[in-house]
């Protein structure tokens, strides 16, 4: 009897048998996880030694190093350059405004020669003539029209020989010409200017007159105190 249920249960017509399993599936889940986990780490492990052996990121890090130092090369010579190049504007700028103030210096240099040469000749002009009598002289007078109704005139009143007392006087201007076709004279606006002459004594000034007028001559007479010339000469003006 035993025989037949053994044979029974081992042959094909045997019932079914099923196996579960004791674990429940969260447990199952955390296995799978852990077994993921490290299948993943051996992969990564496998992938980084293989790189190691074949020397592929040996050489990378090489070449990042070697790009990080010209790069740390490149800025050094670039900073070294821009600082070469503002000393260089900064010196140029300096030499632009050294320039220009010595070229400013150069004209005023230039008109401060051509008035003294101007002095010069003007007081060559007026040096006394050896020999000449004692008593006051008028020497370089000169008058020039400088804008329309305007007459400007210099002169030099100079004692001859060994100079005596200071003189104390007076000098006046007379103009002649044309105005409207017709003959025409004026004189200062104010009259007769006082004049002080110890050795010597420059006068200077200007003259208003009509617009319409033209001026042919300008004549400069120096009086004494009693109304008496003492010196006379006259400058002759273009038309």
């Amino acid at each position: 009897m035993r025989f037949k249920l053994l044979r029974r249960r081992l042959s094909i017509s045997a019932p079914r048998m099923i196996v579960r399993s004791h674990l429940p599936w969260p447990l199952r889940w955390a296995v799978a996880a852990v077994v993921l986990g490290f299948s993943a780490a051996i992969a990564l492990w496998a992938f980084e030694f293989g790189k190691d052996i074949a020397g592929l990121d040996r050489g990378g890090k090489e070449e990042v190093a070697h790009l990080r130092a010209e790069l740390a090369s490149l800025r050094e010579q670039n900073e070294r350059a821009q600082t070469i190049a503002n000393t260089a504007d900064s010196l140029l700028k300096a030499e632009k405004a050294a320039q220009e103030k010595l070229a400013e210096q150069l004209k005023q240099t230039e008109a401060d020669n051509l008035a003294l040469k101007a002095d010069l000749g003007f007081f060559e002009r007026l040096l006394p003539v050896a020999g000449a009598p004692g008593g006051l002289a008028v020497r370089g007078f000169q008058a020039e029209p400088v804008a329309p109704g305007q007459l400007r005139y210099q002169l030099l009143v100079m004692q001859n020989g060994r100079p005596g007392a200071p003189f104390d006087g007076r000098y006046e201007l007379t103009l002649s010409g044309l105005l409207d076709g017709r003959p025409w004279t004026a004189g200062l606006p104010g009259g007769a200017q006082p004049l002080q002459v110890k050795q010597y004594a420059r006068v200077e000034g200007r003259i208003e007159h009509p617009a319409g007028a033209v001026v042919k001559t300008v004549q400069v007479r120096v009086l004494n105190g009693t109304g008496a010339v003492m010196a006379t000469q006259m400058a002759a003006l273009g038309s």
